[in-house]
């Protein structure tokens, strides 16, 4: 219900530039002994843990939020986070520094504005002055951590976690 609530608000985005990212959001819950396991995170040293990846327009404003496991690479998830959007820019880390990706992103008509990873051969030229426009996803993510049950993960479904984003996405949107 919460997604409905948060896609008309992503309607209305400004789509100048749109930004890509995740975070690392660790789950405390233990597994208990006999329960049956969900999926709902990935397995580390550490612990279940979980990745938010967020997607967010020029003016900071959360559009699309998706999770997968811990282990699991940002790849996978970079061209369902621009599904149906069609932006002028694509800033994102240098996590999301791949050939594919980046001519995925040029497919759709997008200028991907990403740093090279250092051991690449040939790195790319980047856009500074647009680049240091990133900072606003970084800062949702500091908004998103504020909530408690947010940080800490207490719902035990991905889908419900899911849901509490969305729902702190559209008061921090609303706010």
């Amino acid at each position: 219900m919460w997604l409905k609530v948060m896609e008309p608000l992503s309607e209305d985005a400004d789509f100048e530039q749109l930004m890509a990212a995740l975070c690392e959001s660790i789950s405390t819950e233990p597994q208990k002994s006999g329960a049956r396991r969900r999926s709902h995170g990935g397995k580390t040293r550490g612990g279940l843990s979980t990745k938010i990846n967020a997607a967010v327009d020029a003016l900071g404003n959360p559009v699309r939020l998706l999770l997968t496991p811990g282990p699991a690479s940002e790849y996978g998830q970079a061209e369902a986070l621009l599904d149906g959007f069609t932006p002028d820019r694509v800033l994102a880390d240098k996590g999301y520094d791949s050939d594919a990706l980046i001519a995925a992103f040029q497919r759709t008509g997008a200028n991907a504005v990403i740093p090279s990873r250092r051991n690449r051969q040939h790195p790319r030229p980047l856009d500074l002055h647009s680049y240091k426009g990133r900072n606003l996803v970084e800062r949702i993510f500091l908004k998103l951590k504020q909530f408690r049950r947010i940080a800490t993960r207490y719902e035990r479904l991905a889908r419900s976690y899911l849901s509490m984003l969305s729902l702190v996405s559209a008061v921090i949107w609303l706010a």
